[in-house]
């Protein structure tokens, strides 16, 4: 939510510069209102929460206060919490803000909402047919903070898949404890135990093995410095009263645990981390500068950007101002929100895309190989179309499976509209949302078919899990929405382009080996290179499965592996399944990473 010349700046320039783009005949759909090439019915998602038992709606407690908290959260993950081989869904859910009870709120809680807690659905899918449950009493799950986002990963190395929610306040770090003798499974909160708690506004997080010792670490990125009793006053444009930006508070730095057999150290306090205060939102890991170690990039709410690149004896140092993934284009920093990676261009490192605030567009940072990232949102075709919306959940998908990562991202104003305020909306900052089509080739363009994409509901969007739900090899989404109901929409089309699914585990435990990188090496195309994360986005997280799309080139020579360890395997796969791929069961690889 950065400032409003820095706003009014970036949109001169980003209409005056697409618009030339488009009279040079590069594409004229990007031109404000033309309307793209659209794919043939169906749409290509549907949306089903209602019809597969997804019964959740987030309660942000808002009471005419204007608390800037309101209107930040909240997440959701998709995670195998029982090991029966498809994705269940956890949501995280808001509370009371300030003195009074849900029945006073704006928007009270309604009964079917109680208890107001953080709600985890198990998934029942039999033949196809997909069913949630609400499983969250007899989980023994009881978050009834005020939450905001959640990371998932198995910290201890039990081959059970455990949780770990930001609050305004305390985290939790809940342990999954398998099958008990009934046959459920449940967890216990283990934070205090294991070291893993921060009192301050925590948003999101990522569980990830940065020193490749075997264990899950874990990076916090924590947001400002905000208190109900210190509540600020803030006005908008026309002198009415509004929501504060980040700018009105003290910035938090982030914070990085290190996890040593299942306890955690502080170990950012040893480097700069943790004392370089940002308005942190967004973190995704990975390693950005090719050098086969872990880095972290962390989008920044009205403030440059940190890419904490890993030094030889395991420090930090942000080297994003210098390596071209800070700012934007022009040199302004801007209201980072959500952040993923991937290979967008196929050239097999890991390139960025940070959502914004409106009428500062969408950001996408190529990576040339090495670390040093160009700003190419404008020629990529992605500017226009991501001008009026807030961004906040974000993720690189191929939702057609052609093999080319996908874009999407889920909106949600953090001011009042000044149109919706005007026809007197109850809750006037809700904002369509948007799929962006990679063309491929050797241009790197997309086309934006939001239209067609079957999200027909303008909503407060803000957490993005993404996730084969039904098993079926496309990608689904699950949507958490501020204020609202879930969203739960279903992959509808049919190209009858080839699959691969991947499950990469650990020869001890079985844990999904988070970090994990893949080449999928073709005879008749190019290598397709992916990355095993739950992480990235906003308050979310993903599969941890790998879902490939080979488009009509399905004739894999060998699928190649570098474990989060430094250890390289060939290995042979399946098309059309998922298959588990175990860490030492494959065969010595040799060549580049």
């Amino acid at each position: 939510m950065g400032s409003r010349l820095g706003l009014v700046l970036r949109a001169v320039f980003v209409v005056v510069v697409s618009m030339t783009i488009g009279c040079d005949g590069d594409d004229s759909s990007d031109l404000p209102g033309t309307s793209p090439a659209l794919p043939s019915e169906p749409m290509i998602f549907s949306e089903e929460a209602e019809a597969r038992g997804l019964d959740f709606a987030h309660f942000n407690g808002m009471s005419g206060e204007l608390y800037i908290a309101e209107v930040m959260g909240s997440g959701v993950a998709v995670l195998d919490y029982d090991n029966d081989g498809d994705l269940d869904i956890f949501l995280v859910q808001g509370a009371v803000l300030g003195p009074g009870t849900s029945a006073e709120a704006t928007f009270p809680a309604s009964a079917a909402m109680q208890p107001l807690t953080d709600r985890l659905y198990r998934n029942d899918l039999e033949d196809g047919d997909l069913r949630f449950t609400d499983v969250t009493e007899s989980s023994g799950l009881s978050a009834t903070g005020y939450g905001m986002g959640v990371a998932t990963g198995d910290f201890d190395n039990d081959g059970w898949v455990d949780l770990y929610i930001t609050n305004l306040g305390s985290n939790q770090l809940w342990h999954n404890r398998g099958v008990a003798a009934d046959g459920t499974v449940t967890f216990e909160d283990v934070t205090n135990r294991v070291g893993a708690d921060d009192t301050r506004w925590s948003v999101s997080a990522s569980f990830v093995d940065f020193d490749r010792d075997g264990w899950l670490d874990l990076f916090v990125s924590n947001y400002v410095d905000f208190e109900i009793t210190g509540n600020k006053r803030c006005k908008s444009l026309t002198g009415a009263p509004d929501y504060c930006g980040p700018i009105s508070y003290r910035p938090q730095a982030d914070r990085l645990l290190r996890n040593r057999g299942g306890i955690f150290e502080d170990w950012g306090s040893r480097g700069t981390i943790a004392s370089a205060a940002a308005s942190g939102l967004g973190v995704i890991s990975g390693d950005l500068n090719h050098d086969g170690r872990t880095d972290f990039y962390v989008a920044n709410d009205g403030m440059p950007n940190f890419m904490w690149l890993q030094q030889s004896d395991g420090h930090f140092v942000d080297e994003a101002l210098n390596r071209g993934s800070a700012l934007s284009l022009e040199g302004m920093a801007e209201a980072g929100m959500g952040v993923t990676s991937g290979d967008i261009d196929g050239d097999g490192d890991d390139d960025l895309l940070v959502t914004h605030l409106a009428l500062e567009t969408n950001t996408l940072y190529l990576n040339d190989g090495s670390g040093f990232f160009d700003d190419a949102t404008v020629a990529s075709g992605l500017g226009t179309p991501s001008f009026t919306s807030t961004g906040f959940g974000t993720g690189f998908l191929d939702f057609d499976n052609d093999g080319a990562l996908d874009i999407v991202a889920v909106n949600g104003a953090v001011k009042k509209i000044p149109e919706l305020v005007a026809v007197q909306d109850p809750y006037p900052l809700h904002m369509p949302n948007l799929l962006f089509r990679n063309l491929g080739g050797d241009d790197l363009r997309f086309e934006d078919v939001s239209t067609a994409s079957g999200f027909h509901d303008s909503q407060v969007s803000r957490g993005l899990a993404t996730g084969d739900l039904d098993n079926d090899g496309d990608v689904d989404l699950v949507v958490s929405n501020n204020n609202g109901p879930a969203s739960l929409l279903l992959n509808q089309l049919d190209t009858g382009s080839q699959w691969l699914g991947l499950r990469l585990v650990g020869s001890e435990g079985g844990r999904d080996m988070l970090g994990a990188r893949v080449a999928v090496e073709r005879r008749s195309a190019p290598t397709l290179w992916r990355q095993v994360r739950t992480d990235g986005g906003y308050l979310s997280a993903k599969d941890p499965r790998i879902l490939i799309g080979l488009g009509s080139s399905a004739d894999i020579q060998a699928l190649r592996v570098e474990w989060p360890s430094g250890r390289l395997e060939k290995f042979s796969v399946e098309v059309g399944r998922y298959n588990t791929v175990l860490e030492g069961a494959g065969e010595p690889a040799d060549g580049e990473r």
